[in-house]
């Protein structure tokens, strides 16, 4: 999403998250995606040049971007609203991320989900009724957002991991997100899907064997 709204140009190399190909260790060593290469001579992505900046971390790589590309506006110069979307894409990273992970592998209450989704609108109340985080400005903020909540509908809708572990394993998320209680992130949620470079093509849901959802990323 940050790489079309920056109107980069870019060679996307789609990576089974469970079944990553040997070379992409020579991308990133951890085997974590995201990851991209910046630089060098254009290659094809499964040959990744030694000339090139390896890069990790969704994080790490938002900034990145955003600060590769300035024109694009996805991170604010201002200290102070910096800062605010430092704190939104930590809690997102720190606290609604290791939720859904906990949850989709089975390790984890379907209601710690919950419980991350109202600490995430909690510091997106503290920011008016705008329809992006920083008002009308759309940023990295809200890009951190997306592909979290994407998944959470996929998961929902598709009621992924339902058939072995319970209706409640994809009901409990989803009557949370069409509660009033979660209005605001719902709403705000909505409106970020609507957008142009978040409505392409994002990533497929599919099962594994024990019930659980499998991300291609």
């Amino acid at each position: 999403v940050a790489l079309r709204e920056a109107n980069a140009q870019y060679t996307q190399c789609d990576v089974d998250f469970e079944n990553k190909p040997d070379w992409f260790t020579k991308v990133n060593p951890a085997g974590k995606i995201p990851a991209i290469t910046y630089g060098g001579p254009v290659v094809p992505p499964s040959d990744p040049s030694p000339e090139s900046i390896k890069l990790a971390e969704s994080l790490v790589l938002l900034e990145f971007i955003a600060e590769l590309y300035p024109a694009a506006g996805l991170m604010p110069s201002d200290p102070v609203q910096s800062a605010q979307v430092r704190l939104f894409v930590s809690t997102i990273d720190g606290v609604l991320f290791p939720a859904m992970l906990a949850w989709i592998l089975g390790t984890g209450a379907v209601e710690g989900v919950v419980s991350a989704l109202k600490a995430v609108q909690a510091v997106l109340e503290e920011h008016g009724q705008g329809p992006y985080f920083l008002g009308e400005r759309f940023s990295i903020a809200d890009i951190a957002l997306v592909p979290f909540y994407k998944r959470l509908v996929l998961i929902t809708q598709k009621r992924i991991g339902a058939d072995k572990r319970g209706e409640e394993h994809t009901g409990v998320v989803r009557r949370a997100l069409e509660s009033s209680e979660l209005a605001r992130l719902r709403n705000y949620a909505d409106r970020l899907m609507e957008r142009p470079s978040v409505g392409e093509k994002f990533d497929e849901v599919s099962t594994n064997d024990d019930g659980s959802a499998r991300m291609f990323c």
